[in-house]
């Protein structure tokens, strides 16, 4: 199971539309996990480690029940880095372990 978090803010403002979230889900993480995911909005936060300050903003939660293959961390590492780039983000959370699951 995976858990990735994606900020949305670019600088101090919301940078990541709803329509440029979709298409990056369309373009960068579908055609990676085409048998399915579940997408949450939320609301993360973080220390910057520059100002100490807490930082909080609108973010995405993608959850993959991962299909087991030996490239699974590769299609997810791809995935993270296109955010970055895209967005302009220091850092998409990633979180992978054991689950069990049935469909």
């Amino acid at each position: 199971m995976a858990e990735l978090t994606f900020g949305r803010d670019i600088g101090r403002h919301v940078g990541v539309s709803e329509a440029a979230w979709r298409r990056f889900l369309d373009r960068e993480v579908t055609p990676r996990f085409p048998d399915g995911l579940t997408v949450v909005s939320a609301l993360g936060q973080w220390r910057d480690r520059n100002t100490g300050r807490v930082v909080r903003e609108p973010s995405k939660l993608i959850m993959i029940v991962l299909p087991g293959n030996a490239d699974d961390e590769t299609r997810l590492d791809a995935i993270v880095a296109a955010y970055k780039r895209q967005f302009q983000q220091q850092s998409v959370g990633v979180i992978v372990q054991p689950a069990c699951a049935a469909f």
